[in-house]
């Protein structure tokens, strides 16, 4: 009497098929995790950017001086702000000083009104939050990401 060990072929077909059919199905999910990640860093940038303008207007009501073109924070920090409304203003020394971290992001302030903040792994025309140095608005394109 022989005492049989291991699997048989059959068995071990039936577990690479179902393996197979495991990962045709959850392969997708993961393929969407970089532009989902992408996205909630856009997001995330832009909800740091309406947090930056929020906290540097109210310091700059504060102060009371209304014609006062620039902010000093609590850690001594100087931020540019448009006279009138504590807007910081769309340059390095003005939102980009207020955020004070811009890693992970490729920040192009060639344009006040227009500021770009994409993504460094990803970032595009179409995958970016914009800030606007004269509003304070803030928007976000997601569709490329």
């Amino acid at each position: 009497m022989r005492h049989q060990k291991g699997f048989t072929l059959v068995e071990l077909v039936v577990v690479i098929v179902i393996l197979g059919i495991l990962a045709a199905t959850a392969l997708p999910r993961f393929v969407n995790l970089t532009r989902d990640a992408r996205i909630a860093a856009v997001n995330g940038m832009a909800g740091g950017l309406r947090s930056a303008v929020a906290v540097i207007q109210a310091r700059y009501m504060v102060t009371g001086n209304m014609a006062a073109t620039t902010v000093t924070t609590v850690d001594s920090t100087s931020v540019t702000v448009n006279a009138g409304t504590g807007i910081p203003v769309g340059t390095a020394a003005g939102i980009g000083a207020a955020l004070q971290s811009t890693e992970g992001f490729t920040v192009n302030y060639t344009t006040p009104t227009a500021v770009t903040f994409r993504p460094t792994n990803g970032g595009s025309a179409t995958c970016q939050a914009s800030y606007n140095g004269t509003t304070g608005a803030v928007t976000v394109a997601t569709g490329g990401c």
